[in-house]
């Protein structure tokens, strides 16, 4: 999802482009549609989305699009309407239901929840196919992908480039969908027609292009995208493709399409192979192979569109010799978009994830050093001012806005540090079991026997108790469902070393610690969460001397204190 925001912004490679002719701005968005994720109605509930057929006509001179959403939905308990989402700003044109016009009396959007009246009412067994005609100037993102819409700007020679980024806002700024994790549509096509010469980039596989009138229609096909991994990318792009050989035996297409920096694109695309091939040894096959990895540059930072990822870094290297944006976005296939939140509190599955394979490649790279400065700057960044998890269904931006209680970035820092944590805690073989589970459905995943699906916190921490064989629903309880991180009180007396875990929300805590002694290591069980050690006459001792514990640390505490001084304030 959005690239952790204190990882650096960088700068737009556009400027967003305004002309005299551009339209007035349409009113706010209401709060249902700035907000994704809102329960589903009944009527959603009763439907599987089996096909989302869309054109989109872009004019990236007036900032306008033209809508022809055909979507198909098989029924599943009886029906009297169909409801979707849609911004209201997008004014709607006309409304058929299985060829029928609907009478303007038939259909009704007041909110952005655009409710559809069937000519009679429909069982279980049932299809149904819904036209939605539409039109208008789209929400634009002023500062994507932190915030959601259309972004237009031009490339560096003065050319449009158009690109949307929509996951906080959701897949209803631009078309008529079901705006929640589960409404993803199990097959979508994309018939995006822009003038040419632009060329328009879009999920899944190319199925042509038609060119007629000065304008170009670019077809692609996807299946089981989730709903803001549906994109637009339209720029006059340039292409890199080649085909890699998956150490699970299939053939993977590879695209990039790029603007203007043919040298250092080359130098991007290269990175291809090893972020894929590190990724399918540490989790699994490659979610898409029969699509294809997929990457286009963007205006804008970056976000994980399902087969064609935004990239915007400025092919930036880091510290640890790669492109960060690149390899989290990619960690994103498996992590967001072959396995989906069910609902946005669990939104962490996504993020700590994404960003743990951030280290973890760094280490594959560089080596144990390389694995820990990573770490540390992300342990660095944790702020603990709510627990990563509520419990509750949440909206998206419930979990990333501070003030209306959420995680925020917690869901990558602090996610990835407490898996780095599980990870030494259950070790390497049940750590990585446990994630393939979560992401394939199951532990020999296979190009072609999974398919893209639900996870919830509730499963993980079920997979990993079936795994390792025990009940670890203590340390989840302390990790995601408290804000406050766990403390180790280390207290001497004489040559007794006593060293005692403080948690919150006083529950069990029997995290094993290890203390340096000397030049030897002596690990405490803690089963009761306490521990005791003998100290040699004049021997130094280190509580934790491998760093394999996430827990409170008052000098990184003191670090923040002093860096939030620091921050500008504003007059």
């Amino acid at each position: 999802m959005r690239y952790p925001l204190l990882l650096g912004l960088g700068l737009a490679l556009g400027t967003v482009a305004c002309t005299p002719s551009a339209p007035p701005a349409p009113p706010p968005l209401t709060d249902y549609t700035r907000n994704s994720g809102a329960p589903r109605a009944p009527e959603q509930l009763a439907v599987t989305f089996d096909h989302a057929d869309l054109g989109i006509r872009v004019d990236p001179v007036r900032h306008w699009i033209e809508g022809d959403a055909r979507l198909t939905f098989g029924v599943t308990a009886p029906l009297k309407r169909v409801v979707l989402d849609l911004d209201r700003n997008l004014p709607i044109d006309s409304v058929e239901v299985d060829g029928k016009a609907l009478p303007v009396s038939g259909y009704r959007n007041p909110d952005g929840r655009l409710s559809i009246d069937l000519p009679r009412p429909l069982g279980a067994g049932a299809k149904t196919t819904v036209r939605v005609v539409y039109h208008g100037s789209p929400h634009t993102a002023v500062h994507a992908p932190w915030d959601g819409g259309f972004v237009w700007a031009t490339t560096p020679d003065g050319k449009p480039w158009v690109a949307t980024a929509v996951e906080g806002e959701g897949c209803d700024l631009f078309w008529p969908c079901i705006d929640h994790p589960q409404g993803r549509p199990k097959l979508v096509d994309e018939h995006i027609t822009v003038p040419a010469p632009l060329v328009a980039v879009g999920n899944g596989v190319a199925m042509g292009m038609d060119e007629a009138n000065g304008m170009r229609t670019y077809h692609w096909r996807s299946h089981d995208v989730s709903t803001y991994g549906v994109a637009l990318n339209i720029a006059p792009y340039r292409e890199l493709s080649a085909s890699y050989k998956s150490r699970f035996g299939n053939v993977i297409p590879l695209h990039y399409w790029y603007v203007d920096d043919e040298k250092k694109a080359k130098q991007l695309f290269a990175e291809f192979p090893a972020m894929l091939d590190f990724l399918e040894s540490a989790v699994g096959p490659y979610p898409f192979g029969t699509e294809k990895m997929g990457v286009a540059e963007t205006p804008f930072k970056g976000m994980e569109h399902q087969t064609v990822n935004a990239y915007g870094n400025e092919y930036a290297k880091n510290v640890y010799g790669y492109d960060d944006l690149l390899q989290h976005e990619l960690a994103h296939e498996w992590f967001g978009n072959q396995m989906t939140n069910a609902n946005w509190d669990d939104m962490w599955l996504h993020e700590a994830f994404a960003t743990y394979m951030q280290p973890a490649y760094a280490e594959s790279i560089g080596g144990k050093m390389s694995y820990f400065a990573s770490l540390m700057q992300i342990r660095s960044r944790i702020a603990n001012h709510h627990p990563i998890v509520s419990g509750t269904p949440r909206r998206e931006e419930d979990v990333y806005e501070d003030e209306r209680g959420g995680p925020g970035q917690d869901i990558y820092n602090k996610g990835a540090l407490m898996l780095h944590t599980l990870r030494n805690l259950i070790g390497d073989e049940a750590f990585y079991r446990a994630a393939r589970e979560l992401v394939y459905g199951t532990d020999h995943p296979v190009p072609g026997n999974f398919a893209p699906r639900y996870g919830t916190t509730k499963e993980y921490i079920d997979i990993v108790d079936r795994v390792t064989g025990k009940d670890m629903q203590w340390f989840f309880n302390v990790y995601l469902y408290q804000a406050a991180l766990p403390e180790i009180v280390a207290t001497r007396e004489g040559q007794q070393l006593h060293l005692a875990w403080s948690v919150p929300g006083k529950g069990p805590f029997p995290m094993p610690v290890d203390v340096r002694v000397g030049d030897r290591i002596v690990s405490l069980p803690m089963t009761d969460g306490r521990g005791d050690v003998t100290l040699p006459e004049g021997a130094s001792y280190t509580v934790d001397p491998d760093s394999k514990l996430l827990r409170r640390d008052t000098g990184i505490e003191a670090y923040r204190d002093y860096m939030e001084k620091r921050k500008p304030r504003p007059h």
